[in-house]
C-alpha cells in the first residue's frame, strides 16, 4: 500500500497504452488553467510518492499532478522497448494528459524522468521544462563530450551495469540497511548528499521498491560484447533505453518552438556528474573495475558537461535557458533544498513576476535568453 502524505491522493488513469497511476492534490480544480497546471516525472528506481512534498508546498493556485511510469508505483509494469529510447515512457505521459484533457503543460523530470520530458518536447508542445539532475541528452555512458560514441556496441552500457544484489534486494523488498547494496543504504549513498536528513526516508525506500524487477522493466536485459568490460545493452529494459545507440534528445536544439528550460542539479550528484559513480569508464578509471583500456578507450562520460554544452546551443538558437547549481546538493535538488527548488520551479514557470513573491535563488545563472 503506498504511503500518502496530507493532502495528496492517488487515482488509475485509464489510457489507450495501459493505466496510469497518478498523484493529484486534494481540492485542486481539473479546470485549471494549463498555464497553470505542473506536471512531475520520477527518476529511475523511484515513483510519483517522491513529488509529494513539493506538491504540498505549491500555491494552491497552481494544479501539480505526478505520474508513475510504467513499470514504477501504481502504473501497469509493461515491458520497456528500449529500442525506442524513452519513448514508451513519453508516449505513455502523452495518453495520460489527453486521457486528463490536458493540452500543453509545464513539465518537470528528475533524473531519469528529466530524459522523458525532452524526448516528450521533441514529440509534442510543452510550456516549460524543467530538468533537475538530468541525465545527458547523449544517454547514460559510452560517449565523447560531443555525444559520439566509443564502441559500435556501447559497451559497458545498459542493464549489465547493475548490481545484481541490488536488482534481488529490489525483487524481495528489502527495506533493511544491513547491506551497502540494499535501497535504503543506495538511496543515502547516491540520491542525495551526506548530511541529508529526512523524517520521509521510509516513505523514499518504499517509492524505490514499487520498482519492477520482471522482465523487461529494470534493469533488462544485456548482450556480450568482445570490447571493455564484457557487456553491452540489450533490447528491453529502462537502463538500457538509456543507452546512446537508442538515446539522443540533443535535437532539442533544433526545436522550432523552444520551451523555457530550468535546469536544478547539485554539485554533489553522485550518479550524474562528469565523474558518476555509476559511470563504469569512471569506476575502471578509479581502479574499481579491472583491466580499465584507459581513457583514449574509455574515458568516463562528461554529464554535466554535455548537458551544459547541448543547452548552451540551445540558448544560442533562441531558447531561454536558466542554470541552478546547488553547492554541497545531491542527486534529489527537490529534497535536499525544497525551499530553492520552489522557488527556481515558480520562476520557470512564470508565477514569480507575476505574484509578490521572492526572487529566485541567487545560484541561478541564466545561460542565454531570447529577451
Amino acid at each position: 500500500m503506498q504511503t500518502l502524505l496530507d493532502g495528496i491522493s492517488a487515482r488509475l488513469i485509464e489510457t489507450p497504452r495501459l493505466s496510469v497511476n497518478i498523484l493529484e492534490r486534494t481540492g485542486d480544480s481539473p479546470d485549471t488553467p494549463a498555464d497553470r497546471t505542473i506536471v512531475f516525472v520520477h527518476g529511475n528506481v523511484a515513483s510519483s510518492l517522491f513529488w509529494q512534498e513539493i506538491m504540498q508546498d505549491l500555491p494552491r493556485e497552481l494544479r501539480p499532478i505526478a505520474v508513475d511510469l510504467r513499470g514504477f508505483g501504481g502504473t501497469d509494469h509493461a515491458p520497456v522497448d528500449a529500442t525506442r529510447g524513452v519513448r514508451d515512457f513519453s508516449d505513455d505521459l502523452h495518453a495520460t494528459l489527453e486521457a486528463l484533457g490536458l493540452g500543453p503543460a509545464h513539465l518537470v523530470g528528475w533524473s531519469l524522468g528529466a530524459g522523458v520530458v525532452m524526448q516528450y518536447a521533441l514529440d509534442h508542445p510543452a510550456l516549460s521544462l524543467t530538468l533537475e539532475a538530468p541525465i545527458s541528452p547523449y544517454g547514460f555512458g559510452g560517449t565523447r563530450r560531443d555525444g559520439s560514441r566509443l564502441t559500435d556496441d556501447d559497451a559497458g552500457c545498459g542493464a549489465g551495469a547493475a548490481n545484481p544484489d541490488f536488482v534481488q534486494r529490489l525483487n524481495d523488498r528489502d527495506s533493511s540497511d544491513e547491506a551497502s547494496t540494499s535501497p535504503r543504504n543506495v538511496f543515502r549513498a547516491s540520491y542525495v548528499a551526506p548530511g541529508y536528513r529526512t523524517t520521509h526516508e521510509d516513505l523514499w525506500v518504499e517509492s524505490m521498491l514499487t520498482t519492477s524487477t520482471a522482465s523487461g522493466n529494470y534493469p533488462g536485459d544485456s548482450a556480450h560484447s568482445d570490447n571493455w568490460p564484457g557487456f553491452a545493452p540489450g533490447t528491453t529494459g529502462v537502463l538500457n533505453a538509456l543507452a546512446p545507440r537508442y538515446f539522443d534528445v540533443s535535437g532539442i536544439i533544433d526545436l522550432d518552438r523552444k520551451p523555457p528550460i530550468l535546469w536544478v542539479h547539485g554539485t554533489a550528484d553522485a550518479i550524474v556528474s562528469d565523474a558518476s559513480f555509476a559511470d563504469y569508464n569512471n569506476l575502471g578509471q578509479l581502479g574499481i573495475v579491472p583491466g580499465w583500456p584507459g581513457a583514449d578507450v574509455a574515458p568516463p562520460q562528461e554529464m554535466v558537461t554535455q548537458t551544459r554544452d547541448v543547452l548552451g546551443a540551445y540558448a544560442d538558437a533562441g531558447g531561454d535557458v536558466v542554470e541552478v547549481a546547488l553547492e554541497g546538493v545531491g542527486h534529489s535538488p527537490h529534497l535536499e533544498r525544497p525551499a530553492e527548488f520552489r522557488q527556481a520551479l515558480l520562476a520557470a514557470i512564470g508565477y514569480i513576476g507575476r505574484r509578490a513573491d521572492p526572487a529566485p535563488p541567487t545560484e541561478a545563472i541564466v545561460i542565454a535568453s531570447s529577451d
